[in-house]
């Protein structure tokens, strides 16, 4: 059992060094996600997001804007499972009181 788990881990960490070959460099100015247009020819969102928050939300702070209006779903879920985590440490976690 412990070579399968072994097998898998060093083929999982492989997929993962595999996956990171193909991200831009650090930095990297000429990145997609950098560009003004997106390949398919419209404005990218992060140009978006920093020419229109004030505008669209009325809210100086842009990064209020972008979490709260424009990526309000997201935020939501990504709470639901930080707090999903929470309760299940919890119940793992607790002590029972022994009734004797």
């Amino acid at each position: 059992m412990k070579i399968i788990n072994g097998i898998l881990l060093i083929s999982f960490g492989a997929l993962l060094v595999y996956a990171s070959l193909g991200l831009p460099n650090r930095g990297d100015v000429d990145a997609v996600m950098h560009r003004e247009k997106s390949p398919i020819g419209s404005q990218g969102a992060s140009s978006y997001y920093i020419r229109n928050a004030d505008k669209d939300a009325n809210t100086p702070n842009m990064v209020t804007v972008i979490l709260a209006d424009y990526r309000g779903y997201d935020t939501l879920g990504e709470e639901t499972v930080i707090l999903t985590a929470g309760l299940i440490c919890f119940l793992i976690l607790r002590r029972k009181k022994n009734k004797s």
